[in-house]
């Protein structure tokens, strides 16, 4: 079975709950830092959705401007 990509929503849902959970005090140290490993992941995967999103945006103004 393959695995379900990841969508831009999902990953700002598990940075919120990456981020309550760290602001527990009871976070033990070991999960600590696989949480912050994830959530550097999760921050890079949406800067990358983000920069591909504005190439596209910035793509189709050009298409629509070449046309006009």
């Amino acid at each position: 079975m393959s695995k379900k990509e990841l969508t831009y929503k999902q990953a700002l849902e598990e940075l919120e709950n990456i981020l309550q959970e760290l602001e527990n005090e009871d976070v033990d140290v070991d999960k600590m830092s696989s949480m912050v490993k994830r959530a550097m992941e999760l921050i890079q995967f949406c800067k990358s959705k983000l920069m591909k999103t504005k190439e596209d945006v910035e793509n189709a103004i050009k298409m629509v401007e070449k046309n006009e």
